[in-house]
This record gives structure tokens, sequence and C-alpha cells, in this order.
């Protein structure tokens, strides 16, 4: 019984990240979604300014604390192996979806695009930056990646293997091509209003800190000089950089 719970645990944490993902597409660019990150009634700008900092520091805490390996290892005492990721996956989500119900609108247009090709030229870098994010989890081990073969696993009595590291495709031209194709969707846009921009500002920040000082330290110790070597080959973020 606990595994059957365990796995309609894990399937239900699946499809609430699905959604906080769909839902992220329309939220920054003001697309399909009742909620955007420029609908709603607008308050004073200190207000705005400090709750969305606080929502995105919310996200950027939880995300980076649980991601952490000494984190990890008190977690699975408590929460167990099997359902540590969709734990993780879960409140990710619903820290995302935190973000979405609180947002503060702040409209003004600091720069707008009004040619109607390079607009849509724009709209199709941001649609291509979110298709380079789900490439890419299909690249490593997607299922992995969002806790179903761990939850699989455990239901069949198996121990589910640490994943081999691999250099496929995206990840031959940039390290972190999840974060790449994060930091395009959320600067392109046609239209740039400063609340916008400053959740671009923002999360592309807390990107490129978190996997400079954090998760880059991490794949170091984890796997030594496999992960040297391939810092040396392969630029972090940018392609064809060093950074």
């Amino acid at each position: 019984m606990k595994k059957i719970i365990i796995l309609i645990y894990g399937i239900l944490a699946y499809f609430i990240f699905l959604i906080a993902f769909l839902y992220a597409i329309g939220f920054v660019n003001n697309l399909w979604v009742p909620k955007s990150i420029d609908s709603g009634v607008e308050i004073d700008t200190l207000n705005a300014l400090l709750i969305n900092i606080g929502l995105l520091s919310v996200f950027a805490l939880q995300h980076s604390v649980m991601a952490r390996p000494a984190f990890k290892k008190w977690w699975l005492n408590i929460i167990g192996k099997a359902a540590e990721r969709s734990t993780y996956i879960l409140l990710s989500s619903l820290a995302l979806l935190l973000i979405y119900w609180q947002w503060q609108p702040m409209t003004k247009v600091l720069w707008s695009v009004d040619n109607a090709v390079l607009a849509s030229i724009i709209q199709g870098v941001f649609f291509m930056g979110w298709l380079i994010v789900l490439l890419s989890t299909f690249m490593i081990s997607h299922f992995e990646l969002f806790g179903l073969t761990q939850i699989v696993d455990n239901l069949k009595n198996k121990v589910t293997k640490e994943p081999s590291f691999k250099v496929n495709y995206f990840y031959g031209l940039v390290r972190h091509p999840i974060m790449l194709g994060f930091i395009i969707a959320f600067w392109a846009t046609p239209t740039m209003t400063i609340g916008h921009l400053l959740f671009a500002v923002v999360t592309t920040s807390y990107i490129l800190i978190a996997v400079k000082f954090l998760e880059e330290k991490d794949l170091k110790k984890a796997l030594g000089t496999t992960y040297t070597d391939y810092q040396k080959k392969v630029p972090m973020i940018i392609p064809f950089t060093k950074l």
C-alpha cells in the first residue's frame, strides 16, 4: 500500500509540475493564461518591487537549498529515496504557482518592437527557449529528473541506479542547456515592461549564481576530473564562449 501511495504521490507531483511549466509559458509572455506577468491591478511601485523580489526569493531558496547534497542526505532519512525527487519537484512547482498567483504587475513599457516581422521573430525565439528547456530534459533523463523513474522502480522493488555522466546533443554545446533555454525565454519579448525586466534580471542573476557557485561545485565534487575536463571543453551557459 505504501508503494502505491508513493506512486500516486509522484504522478500527482509530475502533473502539478506540468501545469506549472505550461503556465509559465503563458505567464512570462502574456499569452493565454488568466493571470500573467503584466496583468492585474497595479499597486505602488515600491510595494510591487518588494513583493515580487520576495516571491522570486522564496523560489530561489527552496530550489537551491533542497538541491544541495547535504540537505538531500538529511531529507532522505525523512522522506525516503523513492519520494525525494518528487517532493522536490512538487515544492518547486508550488513555489512557481505562488509566483503566478501573487505577482504584482509593473506595466510601464520600457521598450516595444512595433515591426510585426521582428516581433514575430522575437516570439519565435521565445518559444525556441522553452523548446530547448524541454528537449534538454530528455537528453539526460526526463523521467528520472522529475521523479517518475524512482517511484516506478520503488513499486517494482528495484533500486534506481545513479545516473551516469553523458554528454548528449545540447550538452556538447553548453554544460547547462536547460538554464540557457530559460534565459532565452525570459528575455525574448517584443514588449518589455518594468515587471518583465525585473523578472528577467532576477531570474537570470539567480541562474548564473546558482549554477556557477552551487551546482558546478557539487558536480565537481561528485564527478571529479571527469567534470573538470568537461568544464575545460564546453562553456557553462553561452555557446562558443568561455562563459
